[in-house]
């Protein structure tokens, strides 16, 4: 019995430690390690550089001081909300600049701007992790451009950040879900140097957010 307990203990033990591991952003010695086999394009940062420019925004308050905005709809986005595999996991809660995303004016049908922002110095999207106590955890930096203004700026490819071409987000209407989150067509890089992401520091969702502590915005029922 004892013997079992130990084991138990120790497996434990080990989830326990994984899952504190992976609530962890890059070591600089990730970081480092990325840095140095990337292919990133004269004069563009390194990761390094980028968490430099963006480690104050681990306070949300900096964030919103600054002139990022709360995603209006208080969404937290997870792979099955856009048609792919729960297993990729999710992104979180996006807190967005609409200067630097180009945004004016209400939204209509869809979000649409005309920026073509794609300095991660500066980027124009933060995502946050909801944690059981209502704290949010910086995770990742986004930067997003739509496409029918980068096309127009005169691009005929999608923007790269460190030779990886931005990931292509748009609705497929024939399909129940909204593979592009309520955005028109656009193309957006994540770069994940706040959470650990076993998918990769450039891949749209991490399994290790869940969204299982987000509170979503409350409806009232006026009828009664």
């Amino acid at each position: 019995m004892k013997h079992h307990s130990r084991i138990a203990a120790s497996t434990l033990l080990a989830i326990g430690l994984a899952t504190s591991a992976m609530g962890h952003p890059l070591s600089e010695e990730v970081i480092a390690r990325i840095d140095a086999s990337s292919t990133a394009a004269p004069g563009e940062p390194d990761l390094a550089e980028v968490r430099a420019a963006t480690e104050r925004f681990r306070d949300v308050n900096v964030a919103l001081a600054e002139g990022y905005v709360r995603d209006p709809g208080n969404m937290c986005d997870t792979a099955p909300m856009m048609g792919q595999p729960a297993e990729l996991g999710g992104m979180g809660i996006h807190f967005f600049r609409p200067d630097l995303l180009g945004l004016s004016g209400a939204p209509s049908e869809r979000v649409y701007g005309d920026g073509t922002h794609t300095d991660f110095l500066r980027p124009s999207i933060l995502i946050y992790d909801p944690h059981a106590d209502g704290s949010l955890q910086l995770v990742a930096v986004e930067n997003l451009v739509f496409k029918e203004a980068w096309d127009a700026a005169g691009n005929s490819e999608p923007p790269k950040f460190h030779g990886v071409p931005f990931d292509t987000m748009k609705d497929d209407p024939a399909t129940a879900v909204d593979e592009a989150h309520m955005f028109a067509p656009h193309y957006d890089r994540h770069v994940w140097l706040y959470r650990e992401n076993p998918n990769g520091v450039f891949a749209q969702y991490n399994p290790t957010v869940t969204c299982e502590h987000h509170v979503p915005t409350q409806t009232h029922d006026h009828s009664s």
